[in-house]
């Protein structure tokens, strides 16, 4: 008599091997420390994967950061507008595009180091980065 496996255990076998998978990519991608600053002053440090945008950084810590990246990362709001000390934002490895740049022209409280989070991301230049947040966002979709 041959033993054929049940849908169970084939099932469960796969679901198995994803998870070691999703667990050993975890290990092996980098992580750096982002540090949030809100206007009164709450500093939220938190971990990051190497490649994760600060939103992507937002979203998977479930910071509550009201308004935060209304778009889902799509360049039409300006919810996710950051505010970066010079240095850091020197650091940084791109400059603006035309398309982020008129969305900051929308965004409250703009500086000559404003970005928008979903814009920027993690690399180990960036291990650390401090970010301000604005006191208010303004939703360029409304």
């Amino acid at each position: 008599m041959k033993y054929i496996p049940t849908n169970k255990f084939i099932q469960s076998r796969s679901l198995t091997t994803t998870i070691n998978n999703l667990q050993e990519k975890e290990k092996s991608t980098p992580q750096y420390e982002v540090t949030f600053v809100k206007k009164n002053g709450e500093r939220i440090k938190v971990t990051c994967n190497e490649g994760d945008s600060l939103l992507d950084v937002v979203l998977n810590n479930n910071l509550d950061f009201d308004g935060y990246g209304a778009c889902g990362g799509t360049l039409t709001c300006s919810t996710c507008h950051v505010i970066l000390k010079k240095e850091d934002f020197d650091r940084l490895p791109d400059t603006p595009t035309e398309e982020e740049n008129d969305m900051l022209d929308l965004a409250y409280e703009y500086t000559d180091t404003s970005r928008l989070g979903c814009q920027i991301r993690i690399t180990k230049d960036l291990n650390g980065l401090e970010v301000c947040l604005p006191s208010s966002i303004n939703d360029a979709r409304s």
